[in-house]
């Protein structure tokens, strides 16, 4: 299985913003840290905030930052909410859907993946946070951990 390019930078402006949660980000500042289009993360964004993982603040002074701690936001809720297929066969409409038992194994296996991912936070995945806001370009490269 593969996550899309779209879930992908989903959970990097997650992780971008939990690796400083006290300050605001720009959509422009994440896309230069990732090297990714700003057009393609403003409407990330978009589906973000209206999903309840962040909140926008217009005007000067303006951003982005997360909606809730880090620690409640779930790894596998936000795949969830971005990923626009998470079949991992297109078995509608095959001849042999009926009795086939690979319908089953690869529902079983998506429940694990997505358990798995359940069990882990965006707080879980940046736990390295001064690290991160370093290769972020968040904090010079010099300041200590």
């Amino acid at each position: 299985m593969r996550l899309s390019r779209h879930t992908d930078y989903a959970l990097r402006v997650l992780i971008h913003l939990a690796a400083d949660p006290d300050r605001r980000a720009s959509i422009n500042e994440i896309a230069r840290a990732y090297a990714i289009s700003e057009n393609h993360l403003m409407k990330i964004v978009h589906l973000l905030g209206r999903a309840g993982f962040i909140r926008t603040v217009r005007g000067r002074g303006g951003g982005i930052m997360l909606a809730r701690p880090a620690g409640e936001i779930s790894v596998g809720e936000a795949v969830r909410h971005t990923e626009p297929d998470l079949n991992l066969a297109d078995c509608d409409g095959c001849v042999i859907a009926p009795a086939c038992g690979l319908t089953g194994a690869l529902a079983e296996a998506l429940g694990a993946f997505l358990a798995v991912l359940d069990r882990y936070t965006i707080a879980d995945v940046t736990r390295r946070q001064g690290d991160l806001a370093r290769l972020l370009g968040l904090i010079p490269a010099d300041s200590p951990s």
